[in-house]
């Protein structure tokens, strides 16, 4: 990775790091356990950011 990065990658790495948090203890416990995990969880070795 760039040390100097585009100031468009930087919001799309930043946008990817915000999203990769887990589902909020108050959505489980509102919506009953329905949602538990989160459908776009990323893995930093596994999954590929396309920045």
């Amino acid at each position: 990775m760039a040390r100097n990065k585009p100031l468009a990658r930087k919001l799309r790495l930043a946008k990817a790091y915000k999203s990769n948090s887990p589902v909020p203890v108050w959505v489980i416990v509102k919506t009953n356990r329905r949602f538990t995990t989160h459908p776009k969880r990323r893995h930093w070795r596994r999954n590929w950011i396309k920045a």
